[in-house]
C-alpha cells in the first residue's frame, strides 16, 4: 500500500508509470470493475464461439451441408478472429486500449443478430466472420487491460488476473450450454431445429449489457498513455483507478513518445531479445489449439457421433465438461501460478492432455460403462487445457513484451493460433468421419510437440518485470552509440 501520510509519488517519464504500477499496482475498487469489464469481453468470445457446437449438426441437415461446408461453418470465426487479431493487435498499441475495447463489442452485438437470421449457410458464414473480427479485436485489448490494471507480484498479480481468462472462458461456455439445456428442454421437440438460432441469438443481449458498463466504467490504460507522451493523463487514471498518490512532477518529460502501434513491430517480436519468447509462445498456442478446437469444440460430435449418446447426454456432459471441469481448472491456475509458474503448469497440462487422448483413442468406440471412462478422458482434457497450456497460452503473450508491444504480441500470436484452429475446425469432421475413434492417436501429437517444446525452452512470463528491462535496454542503446 501507498503512504497516504507521505509526499505523493512524482512522476516525470513513462518510466516511473510502469515502475510504479509495477511495485503497487492497484489500490481501488474501480479496478477490480476495469477487470470484471475485461474479463466479460472474454465471456462474450468463449460464447460466441462455442455457441454452434451443440447445434452444428441441425444447421448441416437443415442447410445440407457436406463435411467441408460445416467445418467453414464452423472455422469462420476463426477466419475473422485472425484478421481482427492481426489488426487488433496494431490498432490497440497504436490507438489505445478503451477506444478498441468500446468499438469491438459492437461487432458482437450485430454478429449474434444476423447469425441468428441467417437464411442460409453463405449468410450464416459471413455474419460468423463478423463476429471473429470482434473477437479478433477483443482479446489483445482485454490482455492489456489485465496486466496494465495489475501490480507484478503478489496477490492480484498480472500473472493472476491474466490466467483469470481460462475460468472465465469455460464459465462463458458452460453457460452457453445451461442456455442451449433450458431452450432444449422449453421448445417443444418439433421445434427443435430453431435451438441453435436462439442461443447465437441471445448472445447479443450480454455483449449490449457490457457494451453499456464499460461506457460507464472503463478509462484508457496509465502505462498506454505514459508511453504516448501523456503523462498527465497517466497521472488522472492512477489516482481515479488505481488510488494511488501520484502527481506530475515539474520537470516531467511530457510529449517524449515510444514508437508504438506499427506493423514493423512484429518484426521486433523475433529479435535476438524476444525470438525464443515468442517461439515459446507460439508453441504453447499452436499445440494446445490443435486438440483444444478438435476437442472442446467437437464435444457435441465425439458425444454423440462416436460415443453414440443422446442429445440430452449430449448437452449434459459436455455442460459438466466445461463448467466443471473447465472452470475448476481455470481457478487452479489463478490460484497456482505464482507458485507454480506459467511453464511448469503448461508442460503438466500437455503431459496430461496427451495421456488422455491415447485412453480415447484406446478405449474406442465405448460401450456400456465404458462411456464412463471415455467422458472422464473428455474432461481430464478440457481440466488439463484450463489449468496449463490453456490458461498460460495468454500469460506467455501477454507478459513476454513490454506495454509498446504487448498488443501487437498478443494480436500477432492470437492470429497465429486461430489459423491452426480453422484448421482443427476444417478438418477434424472429415477425420473423424474418416478415422472414426483412430483420429485422437492423431491429436495426441499436439500436446506431445508441446511438451517437447516447452522443456527445451525454459523461460517463463511469471513475474518478469518485462518493462523494466525495456526501459534498462533504450537506456543502454544511446551509450552504446556514445562509446561507438
Amino acid at each position: 500500500m501507498t503512504d497516504r501520510t507521505s509526499a505523493p509519488h512524482l512522476i516525470r517519464s513513462a518510466d516511473d508509470v510502469h515502475a510504479l504500477l509495477a511495485r503497487f499496482g492497484s489500490q481501488s475498487r474501480r479496478t477490480r470493475g476495469v477487470i470484471l469489464l475485461a474479463l466479460g469481453g472474454i465471456f462474450m468470445d468463449a460464447y460466441d464461439f462455442s455457441s454452434l457446437a451443440f447445434g452444428i449438426t441441425a444447421i448441416k441437415e437443415q442447410f445440407g451441408l457436406d463435411g467441408f461446408t460445416t467445418g467453414l461453418v464452423n472455422a469462420a470465426i476463426m477466419i475473422g478472429a485472425v484478421v481482427g487479431a492481426l489488426a487488433g493487435g496494431v490498432l490497440v498499441d497504436r490507438f489505445g486500449r478503451y477506444k478498441l475495447f468500446m468499438a469491438d463489442m459492437v461487432f458482437f452485438v450485430v454478429a449474434a443478430i444476423g447469425c441468428a437470421l441467417a437464411p442460409n449457410a453463405a449468410v450464416l458464414i459471413a455474419f460468423r466472420f463478423v463476429m471473429g473480427l470482434g473477437v479478433g479485436l477483443d482479446l489483445p485489448v482485454a490482455m492489456a487491460f489485465l496486466a496494465e490494471f495489475s501490480k507484478l507480484a503478489g496477490r492480484g498479480s498480472r500473472s493472476q488476473r491474466v490466467n483469470a481468462w481460462s475460468p472465465a472462458w469455460y464459465i462463458a461456455t458452460g453457460f452457453g450450454y445451461l442456455v442451449v439445456l433450458a431452450v432444449f428442454l422449453l421448445l417443444p421437440h418439433d421445434q427443435h431445429t430453431i435451438l441453435w438460432r436462439i442461443v447465437v441469438g441471445f448472445g447479443a443481449v450480454p455483449a449490449l449489457a457490457v457494451l453499456i458498463a464499460r461506457r460507464r466504467y472503463l478509462a484508457e490504460s496509465p502505462q498506454w498513455l505514459a508511453d504516448q507522451g501523456d503523462l498527465r493523463g497517466a497521472v488522472d487514471v492512477m489516482r481515479s483507478h488505481h488510488g494511488l498518490d501520484v502527481a506530475l512532477a515539474p520537470d516531467a518529460r511530457t510529449g517524449a513518445r515510444r514508437d508504438t502501434g506499427h506493423w514493423r513491430n512484429i518484426a521486433e517480436l523475433f529479435s535476438r531479445r524476444y525470438r525464443l519468447r515468442t517461439i515459446a509462445t507460439l508453441s504453447v498456442s499452436v499445440f494446445s489449439t490443435i486438440g483444444y478446437n478438435a476437442v472442446a469444440y467437437g464435444t457435441p460430435l465425439i458425444i454423440s457421433l462416436l460415443f453414440l449418446q443422446s442429445e440430452m447426454v449430449t448437452i449434459v456432459s459436455a455442460l459438466v465438461i466445461n463448467l466443471g471441469f473447465g472452470a475448476a481448472g481455470g481457478i487452479l491456475s489463478v490460484v497456482a501460478v505464482n507458485r507454480v509458474g506459467a511453464r511448469r503448469l503448461t508442460l503438466i497440462g500437455f503431459a496430461v492432455q496427451t495421456a488422455s487422448l491415447g485412453c480415447l483413442a484406446l478405449v474406442g468406440v465405448p460401450t456400456s460403462a465404458v462411456v464412463v471412462v471415455a467422458l472422464a478422458m473428455l474432461a481430464a482434457f478440457v481440466f488439463a487445457q484450463s489449468f496449463g497450456p490453456g490458461a498460460n497460452l495468454m500469460s506467455y503473450a501477454t507478459l513476454s513484451y513490454p506495454t509498446r508491444l504487448r498488443g501487437v504480441g498478443v494480436g500477432f500470436n492470437q492470429a497465429v493460433q486461430r489459423t491452426f484452429s480453422i484448421l482443427s475446425l476444417l478438418f477434424f469432421p472429415v477425420l473423424t468421419a474418416a478415422l472414426s475413434t483412430n483420429v485422437f492417436w492423431l491429436l495426441a501429437c499436439a500436446p506431445l510437440a508441446g511438451v517437447i517444446a516447452i522443456a527445451a525452452i525454459r523461460w517463463d512470463p511469471t513475474g518478469k518485470d518485462v518493462d523494466g528491462e525495456d526501459a534498462a535496454a533504450g537506456r543502454a542503446a544511446p551509450a552504446l552509440v556514445r562509446e561507438a
